[in-house]
């Protein structure tokens, strides 16, 4: 969720939500990331490295196809709905119409001609540069999306943030993108991303520690914020599913993802779940809205069941119907497969892998800011139902 959402609105008042609820909120948006920690060794002391590395990536492997590929395919659904109003209509401004016309239109259009000169050409340093410019921006996806979290269940929770606060939680979580990417300093080395075999853009120990830098001194910032919060102006502090969402996809999910090699599996999914709950929030508040209105056809809960089912449809289509049919129809040709050298094995589902993570970074960015007037409904209203 884009770092300009919530800023603009306004809070609800204070509310107490269902105990079961509250904890349900907070195991969804990153409560459980700490715990994972504990489970990860338990798992390698019980069952040995090699095989609690196998159980724990098998289970995550074929979570994908429930949690993180539909994680992607909402978006579309999101995205694409009444496209014509929103890219030539008067349901968004000028600058919003422009931003969703630049990542609706033009970004995907940059994509496939990269992707698809690079597959043309096989030519896996092109195809290469599309995965770093991907590694480049998950990060700030991440961030972002922690930002989103925190103003998002503040503003439910009825506490209301300064601009000088969100500044300090707005640049602290850019100082953690920036350092996740800069560190390790990498001298350029041959690497493996999905079959495709490339070399990586170098940079060096003088650029991780300036951002280290910034990275520490933003983190006392928000750590002096949220003190004189408590202390001096004797404000409420933000829920702490709000903070847990916030500092585990800052720390735990991107400056820190590698600290053990079991919860590395589980991040991706961490990080789907906690946008695929805010997009269950926006949705089911719309469907309410929607079945409110006189002669409404469907109702809320079978709009969510319809809504999650075209998700999960629709990312089996994207990441392995067309993908791997592209594949079968281009490099094996006769049942005999083409040598394709570094490009790997399957390199049509590692290039649409890479276009839709970065597509989706770029659509998200415009989906969850406060142009959007749908955004209105992530924040409930006074007696509104949770």
């Amino acid at each position: 969720m884009t770092t300009a959402l919530v800023a603009p609105l306004a809070t609800t008042p204070r509310t107490r939500a269902p105990r079961l609820a509250r904890l349900a909120e907070f195991v969804l948006v990153g409560g459980l990331t700490p715990a994972l920690f504990p489970v990860a060794w338990l798992l390698r002391r019980a069952l040995g490295v090699d095989a609690s590395e196998l159980a724990v990536g098998f289970v995550f492997f074929h979570a994908a196809y429930l949690v993180n590929d539909p994680h992607f395919s909402v978006t579309y659904l999101l995205f694409y709905k009444d496209v014509k109003r929103r890219a030539i209509g008067d349901v968004w401004g000028r600058a919003q119409r422009a931003r969703y016309v630049f990542a609706g239109f033009v970004v995907p259009v940059v994509l496939l001609l990269w992707a698809g000169v690079a597959l043309a050409t096989r030519s896996a340093p092109a195809l290469g540069w599309l995965i770093q410019l991907m590694f480049l921006l998950v990060g700030w996806h991440y961030v972002k999306q922690g930002f989103g979290v925190m103003m998002v269940l503040s503003a439910r929770r009825g506490v209301r943030l300064s601009s000088a606060e969100r500044r300090a939680f707005v640049l602290h979580a850019f100082a953690a993108w920036a350092y996740a990417w800069a560190s390790p300093a990498d001298p350029g080395t041959e690497v493996e991303e999905r079959g495709v075999v490339y070399r990586t853009l170098a940079h060096g120990a003088s650029l991780e520690r300036a951002t280290f830098v910034v990275f520490f001194v933003s983190a006392v910032w928000v750590a002096v914020v949220l003190a004189r919060r408590r202390r001096v102006a004797k404000q409420p502090l933000p829920p702490l599913g709000a903070l847990f969402g916030y500092l585990s996809a800052l720390w735990a999910w991107t400056v820190y993802s590698r600290l053990d090699p079991l919860v590395v599996y589980a991040i991706p999914a961490l990080h789907s779940l906690q946008y695929l709950y805010f997009v269950w929030l926006l949705r089911r508040s719309e469907s309410r809205a929607a079945g409110d209105r006189p002669f409404a056809e469907v109702g809320a809960t079978p709009r969510l069941a319809i809504f999650a089912l075209s998700a999960v449809a629709l990312a089996w289509i994207v990441f392995h119907g067309v993908p791997e049919t592209l594949d079968a129809a281009l490099f094996v040709p006769r049942g005999r497969a083409v040598d394709l050298g570094r490009l790997g094995t399957a390199p049509s589902v590692a290039a649409v892998f890479v276009c839709v993570n970065v597509h989706h970074y770029f659509m998200d960015a415009v989906i969850w800011r406060h142009e959007n007037p749908e955004m209105k409904f992530l924040v409930v209203r006074p007696g509104a139902r949770r």
